[in-house]
């Protein structure tokens, strides 16, 4: 039985500055929830760590959770969206280019849920 799918996101060659701009990630995440019709509960979450580290952010959705984890140094960035509910993949390579500027992106789909 599937209880839903998850992608993760492999984004690399970004630009550092776009790592630790939480105000960009977030617009990375307001895209994904409007291409996904997501439901975000309460508000994102951010933290920025020092220099020279990146930024985590999670956003706690109704279909389950929305996260990324970025990394200046590596120019590199995860993200990880779960849903319960069967989405359209969106161009995950797209959205880390245009948001991210990376030069290549590994996505990852896994079906979630019980085995009989």
């Amino acid at each position: 039985m599937t209880t839903g799918q998850e992608w993760l996101v492999d984004a690399s060659g970004c630009v550092p500055e776009r790592l630790k701009d939480a105000a960009a990630l977030a617009a990375l995440f307001e895209e994904l929830v409007v291409l996904m019709d997501l439901k975000v509960v309460g508000q994102p979450q951010w933290h920025v760590f020092p220099e020279p580290g990146g930024v985590t952010g999670l956003a706690l959705l109704a279909e389950s959770h929305l996260t990324i984890h970025t990394f200046p140094e590596h120019g590199f960035a995860a993200l990880n969206v779960y849903c319960c509910r069967t989405r359209a993949r969106p161009d995950f390579a797209a959205l880390a280019a245009k948001h991210l500027g990376a030069t290549s992106c590994r996505v990852r789909e896994l079906s979630r849920g019980v085995e009989a």
